[in-house]
């Protein structure tokens, strides 16, 4: 039985949060003198501390209530805060399936938090037989679930069944789903007290260097959330650049469009070279494939000025290919045909 009072650490369950300027005084002034901002300029003020326009516009096309938004530095500033919420240092333990995203491996070892890292079926797919028993650890607090997977690009089955045998939090991470055919399982919190949804502004909304990262959660979480984070984590300028972003809405419906049929065309073409040994499902904006000789290929294509991300290492063989405009596709194919 899930009991989010259970599983928070004691400190942070008694931390009184720190209280901004911003967060004493709600509404607007003829003259603010309360937070030591320079009075002049135009970036001199500080942001609004819980990003009310920007979590309503997000409300408003995720179909998740405001209550249930947190806004990050970066999806990187959420799973770095389910640590430092829910794990004792050099106690507790986090759960992931390998190969995935990286940086749950590194958070956990800066927040000394031991990480379990359970293999993926060939296919890629979470071996619930395996994954089951693991559950029942008593110190077990978190499970990672990255889908669409990042770097095999495939959505995860059996994560509802994660949700349903752990007492713990499930942090689903869905940077990929907007390219996916799948619904979000933020349309599910109301059957899970234990889960967060974690999504993105820097793939399908194209604002990679803006870092607005999103939490999906039952409310009683994202007050944790909110009450662990820097006073101001998101700053005006990529506050601002998200809700454009927003506002324009259909304009990155037509871009994710393009990138969709890109992406077919990309698997085609890669599929009619001989360089090509395999290329794995995908449900996101990238194609992970392997290749005759993943390192050499990786190193011809640098020196044409062509840059993948060689995944030999984590997946042997393997390169990963972001979907590019039709140009930059079209570019590598010829130049993979040149090789």
């Amino acid at each position: 039985m899930f009991s989010l009072e259970k599983i928070v650490r004691p400190n942070i369950l008694a931390l009184k949060p720190y209280s901004s300027a911003r967060d004493e005084f709600k509404g607007t002034a003829t003259a603010y003198l309360d937070a030591n901002e320079n009075p002049f300029g135009t970036l001199n003020r500080y942001p609004d501390p819980l990003q009310k326009q920007l979590k309503g516009k997000l409300a408003e096309i995720k179909s998740v209530s405001v209550e249930n938004i947190f806004v990050g530095n970066g999806s990187d500033e959420a799973i770095d805060l389910c640590f430092r919420i829910f794990c004792e240092p050099g106690k507790d333990k986090a759960l992931t399936f390998t190969p995935t995203y990286g940086m749950y491996k590194v958070s956990a070892d800066i927040n000394n938090v031991s990480l379990i890292e359970a293999p993926l079926t060939d296919d890629f797919q979470i071996d619930i037989d395996t994954a089951l028993p693991l559950l029942k650890d008593g110190q077990l607090k978190l499970v990672f679930l990255c889908s669409p997977n990042n770097p095999t690009g495939n959505i995860l089955n059996d994560v509802e069944t994660i949700l349903q045998n752990f007492s713990g939090i499930v942090v689903v991470d869905e940077a990929y789903i907007d390219f996916a055919n799948a619904a979000s399982l933020s349309q599910k919190l109301a059957l899970y007290p234990n889960l967060v949804v974690l999504q993105t502004l820097s793939k399908a909304w194209g604002l990679a260097a803006a870092r607005v990262g999103l939490a999906f959660a039952n409310a009683p979480v994202i007050n944790l959330f909110n009450k662990v984070k820097p006073p101001y984590n998101i700053s005006r300028i990529n506050y601002e650049a998200a809700l454009v972003a927003l506002e324009n809405a259909d304009a990155v419906e037509k871009q994710k469009q393009v990138l969709l049929s890109e992406r077919d065309i990309l698997i085609n073409a890669l599929a009619q070279l001989p360089i090509t040994k395999n290329i794995y499902p995908t449900d996101a904006n990238f194609i992970l494939v392997e290749v005759t000789d993943a390192d050499g290929i990786y190193n011809a294509l640098v020196q044409k000025g062509i840059i993948l991300r060689n995944r030999n290492t984590v997946v042997p063989g393997c390169l990963r290919i972001t979907i590019g405009t039709p140009e930059e596709n079209t570019l590598l194919i010829n130049t993979l045909k040149s090789l």
